[in-house]
């Protein structure tokens, strides 16, 4: 258990051991956070699960599944409806359950987004009892800076809240998004996200990593961590890259920028299933373990096995 753990007040004093248990669980007992992201079949419809460059299993929702029940992860986030028709085959999964989701049809240019609640924390708690499934977490995305954004903080406050009655934990994906915005990755604006996430009380938050030319990105993260307070901060994995780059990347992320963490979708489940589970568990050596990208790599190639 990490020793670290800060307890939030709205935590009732029935639903601690909860909660501990299920942060425990969720970081392997180290404070940081392996987050599989499984979520995008309506995030981004069906472009990242088939096409040049992705292995023809990811086509099959599946897929997904088969990885996160065979690699060491934190945590598979997806939503109820996908869970509730493959998660009896993989009762084992450390579940995170998507709260909100939106397809990316609809561009900035035509209509600030709006992703609203497809379920509430309520639902996501009785489903938990009734299929025994091991859930640990809810999420939500808010798109600062959207002429909507008033509706997602809200609805991201009420589910925090709720989350943490019955010992859930909660991550916020919080990406600045709108016509209002000039510029995704701005350094300040990405800051300025992880500090809505902590006002929130959420106990993680998902952002983008920011970019600021001349500068170097692991450097102006520390911005955003600093910014999050006691919420820990993980970054998206972005579209796939090289292997070994994006493992540094992670590396630099947590240990220079002082993250806790990632989420990784693409780059974990547009490869074949032994080669999935291989990046799983390397992106768990750099995160969970505090191992050297050298080392990582290898368990990436197979090397040793």
């Amino acid at each position: 258990m990490d020793e670290n753990i800060y307890i939030p007040a709205d935590v009732p004093s029935g639903s601690i051991n909860e909660y501990l248990n299920n942060y425990d669980d969720i970081t392997m007992g180290s404070g940081r956070l392996m987050l599989f992201a499984g979520d995008q079949k309506i995030e981004h419809l069906n472009k990242d699960f088939f096409g040049a460059g992705i292995h023809e299993d990811d086509n099959e929702p599946e897929h997904l599944f088969k990885i996160a029940g065979t690699a060491e992860i934190g945590v598979f986030a997806a939503q109820m409806g996908l869970v509730s028709l493959y998660g009896t085959d993989y009762p084992d999964v450390p579940y995170l359950i998507k709260l909100n989701s939106k397809t990316n049809l609809v561009k900035t240019a035509q209509r600030d987004p709006l992703s609203m609640q497809l379920i509430d924390v309520e639902q996501v708690a009785e489903f938990k009892n009734n299929s025994g499934l091991n859930i640990l977490a809810v999420g939500y995305t808010i798109y600062l800076g959207s002429e909507f954004e008033h509706i997602m903080i809200r609805e991201a406050a009420q589910a925090i809240y709720k989350a943490h009655q019955v010992g859930l934990l909660s991550v916020l994906w919080v990406y600045p998004r709108g016509q209002a915005v000039k510029d995704e990755k701005d350094p300040d604006l990405i800051a300025g996200a992880t500090g809505v996430a902590a006002t929130l009380g959420a106990d993680f938050v998902k952002i983008n990593y920011p970019k600021k030319e001349g500068e170097k990105s692991a450097e102006i993260l520390k911005q955003a961590t600093k910014a999050a307070g006691r919420t820990k901060v993980i970054c998206a994995g972005g579209s796939s890259i090289d292997p070994k780059a994006f493992l540094q990347g992670l590396h630099d992320q947590i240990f220079i920028s002082g993250a806790a963490g990632n989420a990784t979708g693409r780059n974990v489940h547009q490869k074949s299933l032994k080669e999935a589970v291989n990046m799983c568990n390397a992106i768990t050596a750099i995160t969970v373990y505090g191992k050297p990208v050298d080392e990582a790599y290898k368990i990436y190639r197979g090397e040793g096995e």
